[in-house]
C-alpha cells in the first residue's frame, strides 16, 4: 500500500488571499500530494515588531478560504502548543498524527537559501520526504553552495513552478487601510468576514504590537 503524501503550507495568513490559494493548488498538483495541511503560525518570531491580527480572526479566515477544497485542511499543530514553533518539531508532530504518510514542507526560495540557519536543519532534511520549494520566474538558488553546507539537500529539493503573483497580505492590509478596493484579491467569504469584523481598516502604524 502506497504511503499518503502530505504537504505542509505554513504562514501568518494575515489575511489569506487568492495568491495563497493559487500557490497551494500548484504545490498540491505538482508535488502529487494527497492532502495539503495549512499550518497557521500564531505568533511569528520574525514579525515581533509588527501588529498581527488576533489569531482567532486569522484562523476563521483560513477556514473560510479553504472550505470548498476537500484536499486542503487546517492543522492546529502550532495553535495548540506554546512556541517557539520550529519546522522540525511541527513535522515530528504531524508524523505522529499521520504515521503512514510522507511529509513535505513547502517553502519559498528565500527560505531555502536560509535553510542552513534553521533549527537543526540536518535533522529536518532527514525527517522530510521532499522539500517543496516555490520557484518564481527569475529566482535562482545556488544548490551547489547549499549542498556544501547541507549534504543531501539536492536530492530532497523539488521545485514547484509558481506564477509570479503581485499579491501580498501586507499590500492588501495597506489597501484596506487606505480605502482602496481589495475585494478581488480575496476569497469572497474572506472578503465578507473582513467587512463584518472591520479588520484592517485602521492603519497598522496606529496599532504597534505591544
Amino acid at each position: 500500500m502506497s504511503r499518503e503524501q502530505i504537504g505542509l503550507f505554513g504562514g501568518t495568513f494575515d489575511p489569506p488571499h487568492l495568491g495563497h490559494l493559487i500557490l497551494a493548488a500548484e504545490a498540491f498538483s505538482q508535488l502529487d500530494l494527497d492532502r495539503l495541511l495549512w499550518i497557521l503560525t500564531p505568533d511569528p518570531p520574525h514579525k515581533q515588531d509588527q501588529f498581527i491580527t488576533p489569531v482567532e480572526h486569522r484562523l476563521a479566515m483560513v477556514q473560510l478560504a479553504i472550505q470548498d477544497n476537500p484536499t486542503f485542511e487546517l492543522s492546529r499543530v502550532e495553535l495548540d502548543r506554546p512556541g517557539p514553533h520550529y519546522t522540525l518539531d511541527t513535522m515530528e508532530l504531524i508524523s505522529k498524527q499521520y504515521p503512514d504518510a510522507d511529509i513535505t514542507p513547502i517553502i519559498g526560495g528565500d527560505s531555502l537559501r536560509d535553510l542552513p540557519n534553521w533549527n537543526r536543519p540536518r535533522e529536518l532534511l532527514q525527517a522530510c520526504h521532499w522539500v517543496g520549494v516555490m520557484h518564481r520566474p527569475g529566482e535562482q538558488e545556488d544548490l551547489e553552495a547549499l549542498e556544501r553546507q547541507l549534504p543531501g539537500i539536492s536530492s530532497k529539493v523539488h521545485y514547484v513552478d509558481a506564477p509570479l503573483l503581485e499579491i501580498a497580505s501586507r499590500e492588501i492590509r495597506s489597501r484596506i487601510a487606505d480605502g482602496k478596493h481589495f475585494r478581488y484579491y480575496l476569497h469572497p467569504a474572506v472578503y465578507e468576514y473582513i467587512l463584518e469584523h472591520h479588520l484592517y481598516f485602521q492603519s497598522e502604524t496606529a496599532n504597534p504590537k505591544s
